[in-house]
């Protein structure tokens, strides 16, 4: 097994969301730094104790000196005066003794406290703790295992706090493991300055939509149903599985496989502003259960589009459509026709896999529409999109059908002229826009010359997945030859069969010269999803191994397979390891930063989320 992880020159941290509801937290300091660690375990849902020989203002002096003519004190600050003034804040006004440790926790974990802060710097010279102690209370904690943090001491914390944004239920932290002195918070203020207004109310609107609908499959309950919980993990390969019409099973979590594709292809921006009354639009017209209607039956604003004959043919129409390509991900990579039709098209119809970067190029003023293309919904969402351009165009509007990479490479641009045609659109009013197709420049991204002298000297661009699904003829080898699959790897597993072995009727059929070669188990092979985009990801490995990469690695749509000795033109692959993992795309170096692509070295991220 292939590890995906490259080598560092240091350890960086396990970044966790801990859930503190009911924990007990000590807190030693009586400065602004308490007063926040208090009010972040507040929000937390703890309990948390502050210990300190400090009194609050409010405390009466035992001195018989007027209070005008008394040195200043070291007080509480005023933001834990008042924490402790509304009884959210327990104050143990006396020195810190190691029995607190022991004896003000949990009675569900034997008094145990569950975190300590010292807030102190260890530099400090307050009445709180010197320096000694604190490293005594750190060395106490740490050897019964309670976790410890200490301002502006890494060596004596064994966990650490992130800069947070918070917004609702979704959380941003970064951290630079103590490298980047005050840059974390810095970073968190960029990032979430990026971040569209409103996505924290949106990841709640979501999550509520996942658990009722998880409640209304609790009889179908299946990996597509209970996917997407762990933050941590990627989105699993099945996500994009391939469901067959009349799949009664896959019907019954439908909804469940369109929010999940909903949340991991719109973009930011459109997902915040996503209403409720959106998602219960969406609720209706895809019925749950084994009933409704079929996932490729045609959707009612089709039916009732109105055809050509049932306008008045005096009246003239100045609508127009353009179907465009937007290449393969990074918006650079648009051509400046395509990019002329992003800013002056009346409303924009957009397949799924358009990525955010393309995406936010669009005029805020312009309706943008995407695609509910899922697997097993194809078909339905295909005649939505139709039915809306048709009658947007009806109505004089400039309408841009907005597809990845090049409308005539399997965009099924081809089949939408056809169809505008049928409908009477005259042909000066439809516009193609050709786009880079991600079937020659993903190779280029991945490092793969799709065609090398000695090498490769021919290239066949295929399809995984036919019409409803149905496995196309598998290509035959060739030593020279390197083959681009597009729409396989949700079927991988099947692929690389019909590759590596003879189909059923292959096998019926009389052996003869022309028979087709099959391709050997040990053929290299290259997976590249989202290329060119800030998440493009390669896997090297050979066709042996590659539907267990994809398994283990889990999927991230768009990607394509590339078969092939090309595949090590410019690459050696390790000795004993079945695959690599190769993570984010590494710019176009045009010496100008791209906005939105850029990354921020050495920073770590963690992000947290309900839905």
């Amino acid at each position: 097994m292939a590890s995906s992880s490259p080598t560092h020159k240091y350890h960086t941290s396990l970044l966790t969301a801990q859930h503190c509801t009911g924990h007990v937290h000590l807190i030693l300091g009586s400065n602004p730094l308490a007063a926040a660690r208090a009010s972040s375990s507040l929000a937390a849902g703890a309990k948390p104790i502050l210990i300190s020989p400090v009194p609050s203002s409010s405390s009466p002096s035992s001195s018989e000196t007027p209070p005008d003519q008394q040195p200043p004190q070291h007080q509480l600050h005023y933001s834990l005066v008042s924490l402790v003034a509304s009884g959210s804040l327990t104050h143990l006004s006396r020195p810190f003794a190691d029995s607190d440790l022991f004896t003000l926790g949990r009675e569900e974990v034997d008094r145990v406290v569950d975190a300590v802060f010292i807030t102190t710097p260890l530099t400090s010279t307050s009445s709180d703790l010197d320096a000694k102690q604190i490293r005594h209370i750190s060395a106490l904690c740490r050897r019964h295992r309670i976790p410890v943090n200490v301002v502006d001491a890494p060596e004596l914390c064994s966990f650490s706090l992130l800069s947070v944004h918070v917004d609702g239920p979704l959380q941003i932290g970064v951290t630079t493991n103590g490298r980047g002195c005050k840059l974390a918070g810095r970073i968190r203020r960029e990032v979430a300055a990026a971040l569209p207004p409103g996505l924290g109310a949106a990841v709640e609107r979501l999550g509520e939509m996942r658990r009722k609908l998880v409640e209304q499959h609790r009889d179908a309950v299946t990996v597509d149903v209970n996917e997407g919980i762990d933050d941590s993990i990627d989105q699993p390969a099945q996500l994009n599985k391939l469901v067959l019409e009349g799949d009664a099973e896959a019907a019954k979590t439908r909804r469940m496989r369109w929010l999940a594709q909903v949340c991991e292809y719109w973009p930011l921006r459109r997902l915040a502003e996503v209403s409720e009354e959106d998602i219960e639009a969406v609720l209706r017209s895809y019925p749950g259960g084994g009933g409704g209607s079929s996932s490729t039956e045609a959707p009612s604003s089709l039916a009732t589009a109105s055809p050509p004959s049932a306008r008045n043919p005096t009246t003239p129409i100045t609508g127009r459509i353009i179907l465009a390509g937007s290449g393969p991900g990074h918006p650079d990579l648009l051509t400046r026709a395509t990019y002329r039709a992003i800013q002056t098209a009346d409303l924009i119809l957009a397949d799924k896999l358009v990525p955010s970067g393309v995406l936010d190029l669009i005029p805020r003023r312009t309706p943008v529409t995407i695609a509910r293309k899922f697997p097993g919904n194809a078909d339905r969402a295909q005649d939505e999109l139709l039915a809306s351009a048709l009658a947007a165009y009806r109505e004089g509007r400039t309408v841009l059908r907005l597809k990845q990479g090049d409308p005539f490479v399997y965009g099924r641009g081809g089949e939408e002229l056809a169809f505008f045609k049928r409908e009477g659109v005259p042909d000066d009013r439809v516009v193609v826009l050709p786009g880079l197709t991600s079937a020659l420049s993903a190779p280029l991204f991945a490092g793969i010359p799709p065609t090398q002298r000695d090498v490769a000297d021919q290239v066949l661009v295929c399809t995984g997945t036919g019409k409803k699904g149905v496995a196309p003829r598998p290509p035959g080898f060739g030593e020279n030859r390197t083959v681009v699959f597009l729409m396989a790897l949700h079927r991988i597993e099947g692929l690389v069969k019909e590759l590596t072995e003879l189909t059923e009727e292959e096998e019926t059929q009389e052996e003869g010269k022309g028979g087709r070669r099959l391709w050997p188990v040990n053929t290299p092979c290259a997976v590249i999803e989202r290329a060119s985009c800030p998440d493009q990801r390669v896997i090297r490995t050979t066709l042996r191994f590659v539907a267990e990469a994809i398994e283990q690695e889990g999927s991230r749509p768009p990607g394509l397979l590339v078969v092939g000795r090309a595949c090590e033109a410019l690459y050696t692959p390790e000795k004993g390891r079945s695959w690599v993992v190769e993570d984010g795309f590494k710019g176009l170096d045009l010496g100008a930063e791209v906005a939105g692509f850029g990354t921020a070295a050495g920073a770590m991220m963690g992000v947290a989320g309900m839905a």
